[in-house]
């Protein structure tokens, strides 16, 4: 199944722990106080640090530990020591960080790593990677509640109890813990959950056409085409007249998931699930985006940049309109608020279906977004759990969100308030403000964007509208954030599907006809169809059904 990665995601896409569901039962907990876990059978000792009530960092402040922690994004250039949030964090914890990240191919790095038994102490990577439960498997990294069990009980009470209990394995324990997620009754409950998933287009040149309706194929058609014709180059390099997300190996989220999503796609109809791909307007957009492709307003770029040369192009404002995930592109959109605040991005209104419904877009669910473990590598997993349970904690997030109390934030009318000079460089030098305050989630490995919503700050002048743009459409569709047992036959035939789909996506889109757009495509049905697509179907709804029930989603 494919995972919707671009909601929720901070600093990344694809939007949100491996989740075998189908391949293990997972075991509830009992709730405890604060939203905690607690553990059956456990007897606690209140008042001491292995009781749960006093956690166990603080027993080891003056003893100075470093931990290697590896995150599997290349893009990954976070640093340690020599910021407020760094240094207060090993002051109260005595805990030192070096980061390591791929120089290039994520897999190969990390299927390296795994193959010679040299794993960093803590490793974070999607939720979705099949290196997750290939390193449970092998025993290459620890069970988090026997590490609480014997170490620090204090991860009962930090840890939430539906994660624990969504996470946990077959064999009774809970290897991994996630970020980034979210609940169906989260969404119920606050209306200021933002997706990443938006529509956006360059605001100089968007109302200089006149701000026009793009939510129609034949509006999108016409916008797309008088940008291009009113605006050809910007600092003599051409316009990209539609921008998206980086081709891979299963399509491209921003000519699949996130159009779908635009277009409220379902995701299940009359109890089975729904084939989102054949859907009469999904099909009738991709024709519109192959239509500007004939004419020449598809720029080669998008088919072969990576996330490095978006980026740099982005902050030059090199793009008309994209579908993307705003949090990937909130660093270029502050610098081009400082260095040419009329090219910035504004969110509007995208693709439509033809009953004009409202978009629904996700965020990330309960698997959130990546997942991060402690290797057997690692040679104090004491201080590692009690390193993790800090950064869990009230204490820890608002740290990691707002900084520390008298130097990035103060406290006013009992509400922490960021400081003006703090926050006018959050706003203007993302760099700048890492290397010399580190707060805002710049260690985002295990931020817990609900908890942090209680100290959530009014969003800058640059990214308020993006932000805010997308709240009345959010939907929760985390019931669907699944994926097939690995080694099963059904997984496997999925894979060969989504690589059929990700060579067959930009032959659609570069087909010099409607009639060759439609052979290619009776073709991908055809192989599709032949390498067990129904079969893959059932598998799905039979882990969407797991998936509801233990959410309690009707």
């Amino acid at each position: 199944m494919r995972v919707n990665r671009g909601a929720g995601e901070n600093r990344r896409g694809f939007f949100v722990g491996a989740l075998l569901m189908g391949a293990c039962l997972l075991c509830a907990g009992c709730a405890s106080k604060d939203g905690g876990q607690e553990k059956p059978g456990v007897e606690r000792e209140a008042g001491t640090a292995d009781g749960g009530d006093e956690p166990a960092w603080k027993r080891y402040a003056d003893e100075p530990v470093t931990f290697t922690w590896y995150v599997n994004y290349s893009w990954f250039d976070a640093f340690w020591g020599g910021n407020v949030v760094s240094d207060h964090i090993t002051e109260e914890t005595g805990v030192t960080i070096q980061f390591a990240a791929p120089d290039g191919n994520e897999n190969e790095k990390l299927n390296a790593l795994i193959a010679a038994d040299s794993l960093p102490d803590l490793i974070t990577l999607g939720w979705w990677e099949p290196q997750v439960d290939q390193m449970i498997d092998e025993g290459k990294v620890y069970a988090l509640n026997e590490l609480a069990d014997e170490y620090d009980a204090y991860f009962y009470e930090v840890s939430d109890a539906d994660v624990v209990n969504w996470y946990t394995k077959e064999d009774g324990n809970l290897y991994s813990y996630p970020n980034s997620f979210f609940t169906a009754k989260d969404i119920e409950t606050h209306d200021d959950i933002s997706s990443n998933q938006t529509f956006l287009v360059r605001k100089d040149i968007y109302e200089a056409i006149g701000s026009p309706d793009m939510t129609t194929p034949e509006g999108f058609f016409a916008a797309v085409k008088k940008a291009q014709e009113a605006f050809p180059t910007v600092d003599g390099e051409p316009l990209i007249p539609v921008g998206a997300h980086v081709f891979n190996d299963q399509g491209n989220v921003s000519f699949d998931q996130y159009l779908m999503n635009f277009l409220a796609v379902p995701f299940e109809e009359n109890g089975e699930l729904y084939d989102r791909y054949t859907d009469e307007d999904y099909i009738t957009w991709l024709k519109m985006f192959r239509r500007l492709g004939e004419e020449g307003l598809l720029a080669d770029d998008i088919f072969i940049d990576q996330r490095t040369q978006t980026e740099e192009k982005m902050a030059e404002g090199r793009y008309f309109c994209m579908l993307y995930q705003y949090t990937d592109m909130v660093s270029q959109q502050k610098e081009l608020y400082v260095n040419h605040p009329e090219r910035i991005y504004l969110a509007v209104d995208g693709p439509k279906n033809a009953a004009g419904d409202d978009h629904t877009l996700t965020t990330s669910g309960i698997n959130g977004w990546t997942v991060t473990l402690i290797s057997k590598n690692c040679e104090h997993p004491e201080r590692a759990i009690a390193f993790m349970d800090y950064l869990l904690s009230e204490r820890g997030q608002l740290c990691l969100s707002l900084g520390v109390e008298g130097e990035t934030f103060d406290y006013v009318d009992g509400k922490p308030v960021i400081k003006e000079e703090v926050n006018e460089l959050l706003n203007t030098d993302r760099v700048a403000y890492n290397r010399k305050y580190g707060a805002d989630n710049t260690y985002w490995m295990l931020q817990d964007n609900r908890m942090q919503l209680q100290w959530k700050q009014e969003p800058g002048e640059s990214v308020r509208q993006i932000m805010e743009w997308s709240y009345p459409y959010v939907v929760y569709n985390g019931q669907y954030d699944a994926f097939l047992p690995k080694g099963s036959r059904e997984s496997y035939e999925d894979t060969k599907i989504e690589f059929l789909w990700s060579r067959t996506l930009p032959r659609l889109l570069l087909a010099e006809s409607e009639e060759e757009f439609d052979e290619i495509f009776a073709i991908f049905l055809k192989e599709r169809e032949a390498y067990g697509y129904q079969e893959v179907q059932k598998a799905k709804m039979e882990l969407v059904r797991q998936a509801k029930e233990k959410m309690g989603i009707e």
